[in-house]
């Protein structure tokens, strides 16, 4: 069986230029790192589609996403990662909320979270600390990352209440 080639696309943001790395079918990462390898993504693939849906999101003319992804880990980072899928645009929650949902503990989430090789797609970004604080995020800029996304989908009036 042949193994898909590798795409990349790249979307500028306000939260820096973004590559989105994948198949023609499926997009496996969404990284502020530059690309291992320069071959372009083919309009109309899964990277490609990723890359102007991030543009819409960033553009606030998009709250959801419906490329296909593809990720691989552990069961139990599939089971916080398809939890997060689940979380509403502009909404957030706990680290410790999503832990009972998926009956696991919270700090088993946020490294999964931590692992999350999809930013953004998979919005780890809305996950908080139970006390509201804006905690772990590993990816772009870090918290003041996870602070502009949630800010983007409405979150202001959380950084009033609850410093980082």
């Amino acid at each position: 069986m042949a193994v898909a080639a590798t795409q990349i696309a790249s979307v500028d943001s306000p939260v820096g230029r973004l590559s989105v790395t994948g198949s023609r079918d499926a997009v496996t990462a969404v990284s502020w790192q530059a690309p291992d390898s320069t071959a372009p993504a083919a309009t109309g693939s899964a990277p490609a589609i990723a890359a102007r849906q991030l543009a819409d999101y960033f553009a606030g003319n998009r709250t959801t996403f419906d490329v296909p992804l593809m990720l691989e880990g552990s069961d139990h980072q599939q089971r916080v990662w398809a939890a997060l899928l689940d979380i509403p645009f502009g909404e957030v929650i706990s680290y410790g909320e999503l832990a009972r949902r998926i009956s696991s503990a919270p700090r088993a989430v946020g490294t999964a979270c931590g692992r999350n090789p999809i930013a953004i797609l998979v919005p780890c970004h809305r996950v908080i600390a139970g006390n509201g604080r804006l905690t772990g995020y590993s990816a772009g800029a870090g918290i003041e990352t996870k602070r502009q996304l949630l800010a983007l989908e409405g979150q202001h009036d959380l950084f009033a209440t609850a410093p980082s």
